[in-house]
């Protein structure tokens, strides 16, 4: 796919994977509408993205607030006029815990923002990228979306319902020219981790940047071949 004046949206594009995936695309002359909850952060990405010579837009946007996603892609629509790629990213961590130790309020935040809100904004997104004359969708789950690790229940519910997702619409979706990739990496060095608390040896783990350009990658690549299933460790 040529990427010249292609509308793309990434969540979770204030910082990590979204914001690095963001600069990559920057270089690609692309349109960026670029989705997450810090708004003074996502107005700093849009000026690194500028400086690249792309435009970029800033949507503030709770991804567990179904008013806000609508309200969202609206917008986005009305600025930019189409929407070519959907990148979804965004995605919130579990501390390592039993199940009974985790709150039902965090439940709620990781199940929300890691699965329904993808879910959401993907179908909002859905008619219009059925009117493009090629289109794509990438979802970057997690190595949690394939392999159970201890600790990790809620977290890995989510990323297994990422990846469920994915796949159906791939079946959903053959034949049509709208493209759906599941990405699934192990550990990536951004400040998800911290968040939470948690103290890993984040230095080994795959660098954004790296794994950002995978995401220009399966993009990029020729109209007959499409890279549908990437997994990537470090």
């Amino acid at each position: 796919m040529k990427l010249t004046n292609k509308t793309i949206i990434i969540t979770g594009s204030s910082d990590g994977i979204g914001k690095q995936t963001a600069l990559k695309l920057a270089k690609e002359n692309t349109k960026l509408a670029l989705i997450a909850r810090d708004k003074n952060k996502l107005l700093k990405v849009c000026k690194e993205v500028s400086e690249l010579g792309s435009e970029a837009k800033a949507y503030p946007c709770n991804l567990k607030d179904s008013k806000q996603i609508e309200e969202t892609v609206k917008k986005i629509l009305s600025d930019f006029g189409k929407i070519d790629i959907l990148v979804n990213i965004a995605g919130i961590w579990q501390k390592l815990s039993q199940v009974e130790e985790i709150s039902l309020e965090k439940i709620d935040e990781i199940i929300q923002t890691n699965l329904i809100g993808l879910i959401k904004l993907t179908k909002l997104v859905m008619p219009e990228l059925k009117n493009r004359k090629e289109s794509a969708i990438i979802n970057v789950s997690s190595k949690s979306g394939v392999v159970p690790q201890a600790g990790q229940s809620v977290y890995t519910a989510s990323k297994y319902g990422v990846r469920g997702f994915t796949e159906v619409l791939k079946a959903d979706l053959k034949g049509t020219n709208v493209r759906v990739a599941g990405i699934y990496q192990s550990g990536t060095n951004t400040k998800m981790f911290e968040k939470t608390g948690e103290d890993f040896p984040i230095q080994k783990f795959t660098d954004p940047a790296d794994l950002a350009a995978v995401i220009v990658y399966m993009l990029s690549m020729p109209e007959r071949i499409w890279l549908h299933d990437v997994r990537v460790e470090y």
